[in-house]
C-alpha cells in the first residue's frame, strides 16, 4: 500500500513538469515606441517631448483674403522650385571668387563660364524639364530675388549679350521674359511672404496647414560646381565645346516650338 501511494505521489508531481514541457512558449513582447528625453526636477522624473506646430481650423470655416488654401498652386510651386534658387546664388558666389582669384585673361574667363555653363546643362537640364512654364517662370524671378540680378543679366555677365538675346527669345516663346525684375511689394508679395515662412523655420508647418500633409522636399544632388580654370593648352578644345553649345541651342529652340505648339 505504502509502495502504491509513493508511485501515485510521484506521478503526480511529473505531470506539471510534463504540461509545462509540451505547451508552446509564450511570444515575446518587444517595447514599441521611441526613446524620450527626460529631466530629473527635485527628485522627480519628467519626461520630454515636442510635436510640430499646426494651423486648426474649425468644421466649416469660410475662406478669407489672407487664406492660402486659395493660392495652393503657389505653395505647392515654390515648395519646389526655391530650393533652385538658394542653390543658384552658391554657386553664383563661388563662379565670382574663382574669376577674381584666378583668371587673369578674358580668354581664361570665357573658357571657365563655358564649362560652368555646359556643368549647369548636365546637372540641372533634367529636373528643369520636368517643371511645368508656371514653375519655371517663378524660379527666374526667385533667381533675381537671390542674386540680385535677372537671368537676363546673369546670362549677360557671365556669357554675352547674343547668348543672352537667344534665350531671352525663348522665353518669349512660352509667354515670359528674363528681364522681368522680382518686385517683393507688388506682384511678388505672396511669394515674399512665403519665402519669409521658409527663412522662419515654419515652412513645414504651414505647409502641413494648407495640404494637410508635410511637403515633399527637393533633392539637389549637387550643390557646388567643379569646374575650373583651364590652362592654355586646355583652352584649346573650346572649338568643340563651342559647337556642342551651339547644338544644345539649337535643341532648345526646336523642343521650345514643338511645345508651344
Amino acid at each position: 500500500m505504502k509502495k502504491t501511494a509513493l508511485i501515485l505521489f510521484a506521478i503526480l508531481l511529473f505531470i506539471p513538469a510534463f504540461a509545462q514541457r509540451d505547451r508552446a512558449p509564450r511570444p515575446v513582447r518587444h517595447p514599441k515606441g521611441v526613446p524620450m528625453f527626460y529631466e530629473v526636477i527635485d527628485g522627480d522624473t519628467v519626461f520630454v517631448d515636442s510635436i510640430e506646430p499646426v494651423w486648426c481650423f474649425p468644421r466649416g470655416r469660410k475662406m478669407r483674403n489672407d487664406d492660402w488654401r486659395k493660392d495652393y498652386r503657389l505653395v505647392y510651386n515654390f515648395n519646389k522650385v526655391y530650393p533652385y534658387a538658394l542653390v543658384g546664388r552658391k554657386m553664383m558666389a563661388q563662379v565670382d571668387s574663382t574669376i577674381k582669384a584666378d583668371v587673369t585673361k578674358r580668354s581664361q574667363r570665357n573658357a571657365y563660364t563655358h564649362d560652368v555653363m555646359m556643368e549647369l546643362f548636365r546637372i540641372f537640364e533634367k529636373d528643369i524639364r520636368n517643371m511645368s512654364v508656371s514653375q519655371g517662370m517663378l524660379l527666374m524671378r526667385l533667381v533675381d530675388r537671390e542674386c540680385g540680378m535677372t537671368p537676363y543679366e546673369i546670362i549677360k555677365t557671365y556669357r554675352s549679350g547674343f547668348t543672352a538675346g537667344f534665350w531671352q527669345t525663348v522665353a518669349r516663346i512660352f509667354g515670359t521674359s528674363l528681364k522681368k525684375r522680382y518686385d517683393p511689394k507688388g506682384i511678388d508679395r505672396k511669394t515674399e511672404q512665403l519665402v519669409g515662412y521658409w527663412e522662419s523655420g515654419a515652412w513645414d508647418s504651414f505647409y502641413f496647414s494648407v495640404f494637410m500633409d508635410f511637403p515633399k522636399k527637393t533633392v539637389i544632388r549637387k550643390e557646388e560646381l567643379g569646374s575650373t580654370v583651364k590652362s592654355r593648352e586646355d583652352r584649346r578644345r573650346q572649338r568643340e565645346q563651342e559647337e556642342k553649345e551651339s547644338d544644345i541651342m539649337r535643341r532648345a529652340m526646336k523642343s521650345a516650338k514643338e511645345e508651344n505648339k
